[in-house]
């Protein structure tokens, strides 16, 4: 057993637990077990009894306001577990500060995050608060609403239903994200050559409807990665990476991006793969293996949500990354989808069958298949190749970006990305 984000040991009782039932109840819970070691193993406290009792008031006295908590005693092993829920009035403050959980480590939040918690409190989000930019318009938001949805014009009761609008505020933050103009970030497309240092292409479409930057998106892909060609007298378009995988990645980041920080989202386009980098890592509520499974669609931007929703665009039930997965369901390679703190990227490569792979390139790469890590030895013995080969081989399809190492010298493992 080992310490985790929703898991923390304690030997002995001190005030710096407090700052842990701060971070539990600002995220989505949490344990803290008193009297086991850094090593999970289970020491015991003296007088369990007394100790809750101690826990309980130091609770009740330092967090503003009090979270939802419950105290367990283990009279067999003398350890006691604090069990701290997710609460339903952000920020719990310990001394007029609030924290968070960075992994297995408790932190303090910063100006951003703590604004963010305030609007949690709430039952708000970013999107929901005052639009910043005044004078909007809606031309683009109006032709999607006449094609898709067939309203004859946008009025003012339209932006309310779509809920961009009230008498109260005026336009939101999602408001105007779909406006023709405003104060906000935007999508940075990068097409690369053979390496990062050769620059093809650049686009930058910001501070422009959320629609405009997701067509511009889809635009640049269609120039680059859809081609006509010939066969005896058929024409047939070939796409190196499905559309509507890109299509849907982009999509996602744009609806699930955090966009009270002024980072774009982030589209690098690359010979054999495409990564779409959206910022804000997941939301606290939802764990890496829901979101990776598509069971749970938890929308940072529900407005703007639904407005793509209604549009056509997007799935309202978190289907989305198991979509992108069936379109590869006939490539040797696959979508990687890379989760981290503050951002979130989906990485489309190239379909195995558009890449002029070589018969050991395809084995090995099938080989691979299913998240399975070989060393070069195991690899050689699969694909009937002799070592030197086959590491010829790897890295060739490591300099395509196709296969990465684990590990370092004779611990070298291979997995397909």
């Amino acid at each position: 057993m080992r310490e985790t984000r929703n898991l923390e040991f304690k030997e002995a009782l001190s005030d710096s637990f407090l700052k842990t039932v701060s971070a539990y109840a600002n995220g989505n819970g949490g344990c803290i077990l008193f009297g086991v070691d850094d090593s999970g193993s289970a020491t015991g406290v003296d007088d369990p009894a007394s100790l809750a009792l101690r826990m309980e008031n130091k609770i009740n006295d330092s967090l503003d306001p009090i979270p939802p908590f419950s105290i367990s005693i283990n009279e067999a092993s003398g350890v006691v577990t604090l069990s701290v829920g997710e609460g339903a009035h952000k920020p719990y403050l310990y001394r007029s500060c609030a924290y968070k959980r960075s992994d297995s480590s408790t932190v303090k939040v910063d100006r951003l995050e703590l604004t963010r918690l305030i609007l949690e409190g709430q039952h708000r989000n970013y999107e929901d608060t005052g639009a910043r930019t005044e004078g909007l318009t809606f031309a683009l938001l109006e032709r999607w609403l006449q094609s898709e949805v067939g309203i004859e014009r946008l009025s003012e009761d339209t932006l309310k239903t779509l809920e961009l609008f009230s008498k109260d505020q005026g336009c939101n933050i999602a408001g105007e994200l779909l406006a023709d103009r405003n104060s906000l970030p935007g999508v940075d497309v990068i097409r690369f050559g053979e390496s990062v240092s050769q620059l093809l292409e650049r686009m930058t479409t910001e501070k422009v409807s959320v629609l405009r930057q997701y067509q511009d998106a889809l635009d640049m892909f269609q120039r680059n990665y859809v081609r006509e060609e010939v066969s005896g007298s058929l024409r047939k378009t070939v796409e190196l990476i499905p559309r509507e995988a890109f299509r849907e990645a982009v999509a996602n980041a744009l609806v699930h991006r955090t966009w009270d920080v002024s980072t774009h989202v982030k589209i690098s386009m690359y010979p054999d793969r495409i990564e779409i980098a959206s910022p804000g890592g997941l939301p606290s509520a939802i764990s890496e293996e829901e979101y990776l499974r598509g069971r749970i669609s938890l929308l940072r931007n529900p407005i703007l949500g639904n407005v793509f929703y209604r549009l056509g665009i997007i799935e309202r039930f978190g289907t989305g990354i198991p979509r992108i997965n069936e379109l590869y369901t006939e490539s040797m390679v696959k979508p990687v989808f890379e989760i981290g703190e503050h951002a979130i990227t989906v990485v489309l490569p190239v379909t195995s069958r558009d890449l002029g792979l070589s018969a050991a390139e395809r084995k090995l790469l099938d080989c691979l298949g299913g998240g399975r890590e070989l060393s070069s030895t195991q690899l050689a013995d699969a694909i009937g190749l002799g070592k030197t080969k086959t590491v010829e081989v790897v890295n060739g399809l490591r300099e395509r970006g196709l296969v990465m190492a684990v590990g370092s010298g004779r611990a070298t493992r291979y997995r397909a990305r």
